[in-house]
Parts: C-alpha cells; sequence; structure tokens
C-alpha cells in the first residue's frame, strides 16, 4: 500500500508503518524510517527484511536538522 503524505511515501507492513521520501526515484537507492519503541528504525528499501538500525529521538532530530539545514557534507 502506497500514498503520498507530504512528501513522504507510506509503506505499510504488518508491524509498522515505513515512511520513504517523495524524492526517491525508484532507482533503489533509498531509506526508509518508522518510529518503533521510542527510536527511529531505518532501512534499505530494497530489503525490506534485512537489518535495521535504531537512531534515538535525539539523534534522529540532529540528523533531520542538519540535513534541512545543509550542514552535512556533500548535501546540497
Amino acid at each position: 500500500m502506497k500514498e503520498e503524505t507530504s512528501r513522504m511515501y507510506r509503506v505499510t507492513t504488518h508491524r509498522n508503518i515505513w515512511l520513504k521520501s517523495s524524492y526517491s526515484s525508484g532507482n533503489g537507492q533509498c531509506v526508509e524510517a518508522t518510529l518503533q519503541g521510542g527510536a527511529t528504525q531505518t532501512r534499505d528499501s530494497k530489503d525490506t527484511h534485512g537489518a535495521t538500525i535504531a537512531f534515538s529521538k535525539a539523534t534522529w532530530t540532529q540528523f533531520i536538522s542538519r540535513i534541512r539545514g545543509s550542514h552535512l557534507p556533500g548535501i546540497y
């Protein structure tokens, strides 16, 4: 199931709602994210049954803030 929600795509699985940027061009180089247990879980959109990486709320918030403010090398 896929529906656009403000520049994010919602992908619903039996456990969580995973979000993927609508800027994703479908080239397989995407990351999906979901909230689980107070942390943001991320996964490779090509391997939805593979490993995930968890980030604390503070770490994820700082990461998103830096992306939005372009404070990361190589991010324009």
